[in-house]
């Protein structure tokens, strides 16, 4: 019992904001739009230069009003996940709502694993209900946050539901030993940050730009068989959002070079075009040039 509660009083103020209701909540997150957007102007440059270049023919008003949008979403996206430290599973369902969990459902029953290649698009965040779905073990590669304090609080809030956060360096080990001791898993890589210039990468011709993506998620989806589905967001209204998976390939091994990649690029692109103000712009996403 005392182990349980170390985290509750290490992060006490985010507990106490967590308990707030909704509502309260994003009255907190307006006022948070204007302290980042106005005041601080938090990486205004690189969201302005990063939605003028991929969508350069749409008016100066336009592209204005996407980049306000990101940052009302931004600012919700932080409420919500901090929300999560105490929402109920209840609530968690009601406001995430799958529009075909019977695409999952399929391979699982039929013991195939599933790779989830996301994206910073939606509610991202929220993948972690996801166990609250489907009764397998899920896991979620990330790279862990420098400031010690907030990758533990990022960890906790993960976790909850049943998530296991695997560090990325550690994660392609943890999934063989996992698939050899015949475990039916669902893991979620996040496939849109940029490569540093050391990383293996692969250019695709991505919202208007040469854009570098990392090849990991396909070479760990080719080695190991799994089907690999792309979750994709849709705002239905503040708080509450839309999943759907889309089909990549469920037979990995016979795509071509790179076409898993590409294939993703692609339908990434058809979700950000559909919702532009859900992606993360604040991302300094080309920062390579090809």
């Amino acid at each position: 019992m005392k182990n349980k509660m170390l985290p509750k009083i290490r992060y006490l103020p985010f507990y106490a904001i967590s308990a707030l209701p909704m509502p309260v909540l994003y009255v907190l997150s307006d006022i948070l739009f204007v302290v980042v957007y106005y005041l601080m102007k938090y990486r205004r440059n690189v969201v302005s230069d990063n939605i003028k270049n991929s969508f350069p023919q749409k008016p100066q008003i336009t592209r204005r009003k996407i980049e306000k949008d990101f940052y009302r979403h931004f600012c919700d996206i932080l409420v919500e996940s901090i929300k999560t430290l105490t929402i109920s599973k209840r609530s968690a369902m009601k406001r995430l709502r799958l529009e075909n969990p019977d695409l999952v459902e399929h391979y699982l029953s039929e013991k195939k694993n599933i790779l989830l290649y996301t994206a910073h698009q939606g509610n991202w965040e929220w993948l972690i209900f996801l166990p609250l779905f489907f009764p397998y073990r899920s896991n979620t590669f990330y790279k862990p946050i420098k400031n010690h304090y907030i990758n533990g609080l990022f960890k906790i809030i993960r976790e909850r539901f049943g998530v296991h956060c695997i560090e990325s360096t550690k994660g392609y080990r943890t999934i063989i030993d996992l698939e050899r001791k015949n475990v039916i898993m669902m893991n979620c890589i996040i496939g849109d940050q940029s490569p540093v210039r050391i990383n293996a990468k692969h250019w695709c011709h991505f919202l208007n730009r040469e854009t570098a993506f990392f090849v990991g998620a396909e070479k760990l989806a080719k080695k190991t068989g799994e089907v690999v589905l792309f979750p994709s967001f849709k705002k239905i209204r503040r708080g509450y959002y839309g999943l759907r998976f889309s089909l990549i390939t469920d037979n990995p091994v016979s795509m071509r070079t790179n076409g898993i990649i590409e294939d993703y690029a692609g339908a990434l692109e058809n979700a950000i075009l559909k919702s532009p103000g859900l992606w993360l712009w604040s991302h300094r996403r080309w920062k390579l040039s090809a």
